[in-house]
Parts: C-alpha cells; structure tokens; sequence
C-alpha cells in the first residue's frame, strides 16, 4: 500500500546523505550542474572538428555549407540554458538548435513537441540565430531554454563559414539543489532473471532522476506556446514547483524514498489550493500557467502546511462528497471527468469512488490529528458508506473484478481495480487475489493494456499494478515487461520515464485521444511513471513507515526470488536502511516497529532465538541482525536515525568505525 498522508507528514529536505556504495554508478544524475555533451551521434555536410565539440571545451569546430549539422548526444535526459562560444562567422553566418528527447525525432528542421501537440509533429520547429553573429560568448535566455532533451541539433543554415566551441548547459531543473546527487535514499539489487543484472537498481535511480527532472524554478515554467513556433520557458507559478497534482500520488513517495525533498509537492500544493474554485471548492489539477480543472487526487504535506489549508481542503472534500448520490457512490460530471487521459470517466467511476473512498479515510485521520473528532467520525462514516456501495454496485462475481461504473456493457478497468486493491475498498483477501489475477489478462510483452483508453500502455495506472505485484512477490512480472521496455527501448530517452507508449512501443501515448496523433509530444520524462522507486524501497526492500516519519515502521520485505537486496530512505528522524546481507551501525534509539520474515521455523534476533514460532517479532531503533531457516542469508537493518560519518564501504560489507 502507499503510504498515508499521515506519515508524510513534517518530512522536510534533510538528514544524512545514504551510504556510498556500487549503486553510486547507476545513479543518473550528474556530478555537476554544469554539463557538456558525451558524444557525436551524426555529423552530416561539411563540419570540420566536430569531435571537440565533446573532447575539448577550447577546441573549434567549423561548419561550411548551409544545411551542414552535428548532432550532439548528452546520453541521457537533461534541460536548462545552453552557452556556446561563437569564435568566427561572417555578416550573412547563422544557425539554428534544434532539440529532442527521443532519437526517433532527431532533425536539423524541427525540435520534439513540448509547448503543444501537432497532426504534423512539428510545432516547436527550431531555435533561430539570425545574421549578423556577434562573435564570443552566446547564452540562451531563460525563456529560450529547453525544458527536456538528450539531443541537440546544431546545424548552419547558410553557406558562408561558422566556427563554434565551449558548448556547455547550465541544468535548471532542482533549483534548491546545489549537488543533485545528494540523495536520502539508495537501493540496489541484482536481478539476474533479467538481461541485464543491474535492472532494478537502474530502473530505481532512473525514477529518482525523473522527479528531479520534473522540479523547476517557480519562474520557469511553461508558457503560453507561440502562434507558429518555438516555445518559452519563463512563466510564473510558485516557489520551486513541483509535478502536477494528479501524478503526485506517484511522485511523491519517489521523492521521500529517494531524496526526501518534498518541498516541490509542498508548493505545488500550495498553488493548487491557491487556485481553487472559491465557489464550488474544487481544485485545479496543475498551476498557472497550466490551469486545467476536473482532476480528484488530492494529497498534503507537513502537519503545519495541513493547518494553513485545512479551510481549503474541506472545502475540495465537500465538493467532491457532493457528488455522491442516491446509490452512495459519487456520481462524476463529464466536465470533471479528465483525470490521465482515459475515455469514460464520468458517471459513477470505480476509480474516482476509490480515490473519493481513500480521501475520506485520509481526511479522517488529519482531522483527528488537528483535534477534530466530530468531523474525524463523520469522514470515516462516509468513507464506509462509499466502500459499502462499490461492493454492492460494482462488483463483477463472474469476472472477479470491479467494472469501471454501473452501466451494464461496462469495462473492467486497470485503474479502478488496482485502486480498490490498493486502497483496501476490498473486503476480502478472496477478492484481491480475483482482481490481481484479473488484470493479468491486460498484460502484453511489454506491459499492461488499459481497457480504459484504446492501444495505451500507461505507467501511472501501471504503478499502482506494479506496487501490487510486489505485495503478490512478482518483481519479475509487470517490472521487467513495462519498465524494462521503457528503460532499454532506443526510442526512449534511457534515462527517465516515459509518460505512456502503445501495444506494439511506439511513442503515440494518446494519440487519437488528445495528442493529435503526434507522437513528438509524449514526454520522456513523467513522474507519474516512477512507481517501482518507491514500490522496490517499499516491498523488496520492505521498509515501510507506518506513523510520521518513522516513529512506527513496519519491515516486511518481499524476496521475490532475487538473491540479495538493499536500501535506506530517510526522514526527519535519520535514516532507516536494511540489507539481507551486510552490517550496519546502531544509532540512537527512538523508533520501534515490528519485522516480518517469510520461511519457517524460529526467529533469530541478535543470536538469540525467539521463544515463538511467529513470523514476526517487535523491536526497538538499533542495530539488529535476524535470520530465518528458508532465508539462507543473513538479514540486518538500521532501524534507527544514521549517524553521518560512522560508516565506510568495502567491496562486500559494512564495516563501522569508531
């Protein structure tokens, strides 16, 4: 399950770095905010010296002939403000940027999509240097950069001499970052069921990376996209934003396990509710500039924060409470029914009843926490209700799953049945193995089909699924189909996540459904796709924060055949590691939870054997080693707040130092 609303609460960027270690080298981001690019992909017509475009920030590189142009490769998703130095042109000498994220769009005439979809897939075009050149240093204004890409296009549009060097990028994106590779969390497993055994520690860093790519200066957002062309990146939304709202049921728990930074979803709450409806209470699903409305996902962050918009937040759960009819479900209008991008989202929708359900049961325990039992109960009487009509109205017996509302040619969606599983609108274990193996029949070599949203592969839907494989132990089912798909395919930016793709992996994600059928306009990098993060720090791994911060935690790891794991987050309260093979140090005591093995026979707690033979056992913070019969391995953890400086890595274990 995800993690409750009240657990992420009071958790501010902070605490001890995670360990150094092997899965340092998976990590994506860069160890400079200032990058330059790896590698030439293609050089075509006429570039003398293109090579030092990469190899030598003083060497020069000259291009005759118009339409001659190098293709610079930055090997993996980047954005901010390009400088180059400009060393020789003459009067009539000028040239053009043309940017993509995937290298199926790489052209000297045209960039990737990112202000708008086109039929043409063309409507960013270029970036364009007219004549005269002033010689020396060239830097793209704030509004000139671009938001996302991998690839860059440099090429002379006319056929008189221009001689170029120092290309550089100054990376924007995590504005409040100075290192980006600061992480609070690490993973690192070994899967050797897959073709390459570093999946699913790349996979993990690769949807930390995302979110980190999604975090933008509150004076760089997307603008208003031009009449013809060309894009701009320098509107205003709100200090340092963060992904749109709908996507932070995802993002944000990436953001906790990996960097606990939840600042951007902080702020971009902050706008959200800044934005609302003052009539009706409903929300907008992203901010300004992008203001756009009908989306149901809403999440808070610290205790403090839910104060200052606790008004707001009743009023957003009043709106949609007042959507539930006579048949105790909310029945949703088609002017409120764009969530991701799916067809047939109105009427009395399994998913937004299970979101309605899960917001009730969340708003509860906020309201008991500020001392509000009255509207406590009530919330959690209604939240009751809401099961109870889901149960009565929307269950298929003879599918074994939940149909997408109560229209009697209904679908069976992936979205509403992983929700119900997810949120435990379910009433039974029976059911939730019904529904698990429901939805396997979507599945196809590279993920699963929505039957929401014809020829979609969609992996913010697919993170829910995915976040139940790991409870069901199939870390090598939906994991390696869909996200290895994404990772490995050369279409996609290998780096980040891609927003969605079709049955057969092309990029037309939406394509008859809103995008114009452009498949440049699908984003390479979606935080709404990073669901294995947190799913791996969760269940493989198996650390599990059950009160704020940690006071209370639960470690259950799910083993899924692979022969090792490891891997921490942090909180407020200092970091929280486990490992099934290694030592870690004993810090402070101050946490307690309970630790669940799976195999047979007694628990062995610190060489002590437990006088039970129960799968579980209750511990206080420190350092513990325990072991069980089927395990074969040793199984140690940090339970407790790290202690910066007490630990150093050597191939194959941990040692502590005094």
């Amino acid at each position: 399950m995800l993690l409750p609303l009240s657990v992420l609460l009071a958790l501010p960027l902070c605490g001890a770095l995670a360990p150094k270690g092997p899965w340092d080298a998976f990590n994506f981001a860069p160890t400079s905010k200032i990058v330059k690019p790896v590698s030439i992909r293609s050089v075509s017509g006429n570039v003398r010296g293109a090579q030092g475009l990469v190899q030598n920030s003083a060497a020069q590189a000259t291009f005759s002939g118009n339409g001659s142009f190098v293709v610079l490769d930055w090997g993996k998703e980047v954005g901010g403000i390009l400088s180059m130095t400009i060393n020789d042109a003459t009067p009539s000498s000028r040239f053009s940027f043309s940017f993509t994220e995937s290298a199926e769009f790489i052209s000297p005439n045209q960039s990737d999509d990112s202000c708008r979809s086109a039929a043409t897939q063309n409507a960013d075009g270029v970036q364009s240097f007219l004549a005269p050149l002033r010689k020396g240093l060239l830097t793209q204004t704030i509004g000139q950069q671009r938001g996302g890409f991998r690839f860059l296009t440099i090429v002379s549009n006319d056929a008189d001499p221009l001689t170029i060097s120092n290309i550089s990028l100054a990376i924007t994106f995590m504005p409040h970052w100075d290192d980006l590779r600061a992480y609070r969390g690490y993973f690192f497993a070994p899967d050797p069921g897959f073709h390459d055994v570093n999946f699913l520690t790349k996979l993990w860093y690769a949807g930390a990376y995302t979110v980190q790519t999604n975090t933008i200066d509150s004076h760089q957002a997307r603008g208003p996209c031009t009449p013809i062309d060309g894009w701009a990146n320098n509107a205003s939304g709100g200090p340092v934003d963060g992904p749109i709202l709908g996507d932070c049921g995802i993002s944000t728990h990436t953001a906790l396990v990996a960097l606990n930074d939840l600042l951007p979803t902080k702020n971009a709450l902050t706008v959200m509710f800044s934005t609302q409806d003052p009539a009706t209470g409903a929300l907008q699903y992203s901010g300004p500039p992008i203001n756009a409305h009908g989306s149901d996902t809403y999440i808070a962050g610290d205790l403090d924060f839910v104060k200052f918009v606790w008004a707001n937040y009743t009023k957003a759960l009043n709106f949609l409470e007042s959507h539930v009819d006579e048949t105790g479900l909310a029945n949703v209008p088609a002017a409120f029914q764009n969530d991701w991008g799916r067809d047939g989202g109105a009427g009395h929708n399994s998913a937004f009843n299970a979101l309605l359900y899960r917001t009730l049961i969340t708003a509860s325990d906020l309201a008991t926490q500020l001392g509000d039992q009255s509207l406590a109960g009530a919330y959690l009487v209604n939240s009751t209700l809401i099961k109870r009509a889901y149960n009565n109205l929307l269950w298929d017996s003879d599918a074994g799953m939940f149909r997408d509302n109560d229209m009697a040619n209904s679908i069976h969606p992936q979205d509403g049945n992983s929700l119900a599983v997810l949120f435990n609108v379910t009433t039974s274990a029976t059911q939730n193995k019904a529904i698990s193996k429901g939805l396997t029949k979507f599945w196809t070599p590279i993920g699963p089909l929505s039957p929401e949203l014809n020829d979609t592969i969609i992996p913010f839907v697919g993170g829910f699924e995915h976040i139940l494989s790991q409870e069901k132990a199939h870390v090598g089912s939906i994991t390696r189909k869909e996200w290895g798909y994404m990772l490995y395919t050369n279409l996609s930016v290998q780096s980040t996540l891609l927003e969605g793709f079709t049955a057969n992996g092309s990029l037309g994600y939406r394509a008859a459904a809103g995008y114009d059928f452009d498949h440049a306009y699908t984003s390479h990098a979606h935080g709404w796709a990073t669901g294995p993060t947190p799913a791996l720090t969760f269940y493989v791994v198996g650390i599990q924060l059950t009160t704020a911060q940690g006071a209370s935690w639960k470690i259950a790891p799910v083993l899924s055949g692979l022969p090792s794991a490891e891997g921490g987050l942090s909180t407020g309260l200092g970091f929280f590691g486990v490992k099934w093979k290694g030592h870690c140090l004993e810090t402070p005591a101050g946490t307690e939870g309970e630790v669940t093995l799976p195999g047979t026979g007694p628990l062995t707690v610190d060489n002590r054997v437990q006088p039970t033979s129960s799968n579980s056992v209750t511990l206080k913070g420190g350092k513990h080693t325990i072991t069980r019969r089927a395990l074969r391995t040793r199984f140690m953890y940090i339970l407790t707040p790290f202690q910066k400086g007490k630990m150093f890595y050597s191939m194959g274990k941990y040692d502590a130092v005094s």
